[in-house]
């Protein structure tokens, strides 16, 4: 049975998101091994998160053939 195209999107999508939530979290942990405090190991990780998350979808609308 074929995946759908909706389907292979809700896939990439879910690993898009996972891999950006483990590069926020190390990001963040590894802000405040260094000494941050709490707050600003937490403004590191969310914007690791974004940033994660915008070259990803980025890459993927790219290599759809579409970008």
């Amino acid at each position: 049975m074929a995946t759908t195209p909706t389907g292979q999107r809700a896939v990439w999508t879910a690993l898009i998101l996972l891999t950006a939530t483990i590069a926020a979290a190390a990001a963040g942990v590894i802000d405040h091994l260094g000494g941050a405090g709490v707050p600003d190991a937490i403004l590191v990780g969310g914007s690791a998160f974004a940033g994660t998350t915008l070259l990803l979808l980025g890459v993927a609308h790219f290599l759809s053939g579409r970008g």
